[in-house]
């Protein structure tokens, strides 16, 4: 029986993709007791796991902090099962509904679900990557960096390898504020009515403390950073730059690497791609790590 010309071309293009479909995936898992409806994740684990204690790879969804799902992984968790990794999707509830410092601490009790029960899927609960988009890429940052949200869910930044934030623009808040409205002052147009300034509590030391760059220092524990941005944004170029420099001189290891020909959604949608320089950069890191 011949299959349609159009199901060929699917799976040819999967298969030239490296997919292998080796994969399990449990969703809608809870994370807090009695809990809101977004206070899930996903776990995706491989069909035939060659070792008991997996590195996990726990992702955080980009959409400005308002919009987003944990389901908008693309080719993430088979590239990474793949590979030997445990990968875990979180959700987290959203901006207006509560503020910012509530949407971090949904992400801070995910990861320590994620710690606690890991083990279960075969995951190491002491080998954990933190990686997000967008939005994601600033609450990866922040929870790899400012160690008081896992602290107050009791779990040490000993069980953090890396983190890999991809084309966030608010690692330095008050800079893409003033960037940004910098930019409306000149050219013209409607100040925003929430913009970054809004969305971060409208108050200056709100915006200081939920940057990551601010809470960089040695001898924290603060794990190695890839940032992931694309080089055709100024915006995002320049943050991932500045917050390297600061961990660096805080004897950190960081990299920022620029991928061209692309775009904000796409860069993210196409790791775990073949031929991929950013799946590229994201390999060699995560095989750096857990080699």
């Amino acid at each position: 029986m011949k299959m349609p010309i159009l199901t060929v071309f699917v799976l040819a293009l999967l298969l030239s993709n490296g997919a292998t479909f080796a994969q399990n995936k449990t969703s809608d898992v809870p994370y807090m007791d009695d809990g809101h409806t977004r206070h899930l994740l996903d776990i995706y684990t491989p069909e035939n796991p060659t070792d008991s204690k997996l590195p996990v790879m726990f992702w955080i969804h980009g959409g400005g902090w308002q919009v987003g799902d944990k389901s908008d992984v693309a080719l993430k968790p088979q590239a990474l099962t793949d590979r030997g990794f445990v990968f875990v999707s979180t959700n987290y509830r959203l901006l207006p509904e509560v503020e910012m410092d509530v949407l971090i601490q949904d992400v801070a009790k995910s990861l320590a679900w994620v710690h606690k029960h890991i083990a279960d899927y075969g995951g190491d609960p002491n080998s954990v990557f933190v990686g997000g988009h967008s939005a994601g890429a600033q609450l990866a940052a922040l929870i790899c960096i400012d160690d008081r949200y896992l602290a107050d869910e009791g779990v040490s930044f000993n069980v953090l390898k890396g983190c890999v934030p991809v084309d966030g623009d608010t690692y330095d808040i008050p800079k893409i504020i003033a960037t940004a409205e910098h930019r409306q002052m000149l050219y013209g147009g409607k100040m925003f009515t929430f913009g970054h300034r809004q969305k971060f509590g409208n108050d200056p030391e709100k915006h200081v403390d939920f940057s990551a760059v601010t809470h960089v220092a040695p001898g924290k524990g603060i794990p190695p950073f890839l940032l992931l941005y694309f080089s055709g944004n100024p915006d995002t170029r320049a943050q991932a730059h500045r917050l390297e420099s600061v961990l660096q001189d805080a004897d950190i290891p960081a990299k920022a690497f620029g991928k061209s020909q692309t775009n904000h959604s796409q860069l993210n949608n196409d790791l775990g791609q073949r031929d991929d320089p950013a799946t590229d950069e994201l390999y060699q890191f995560l095989d750096r790590l857990t080699q």
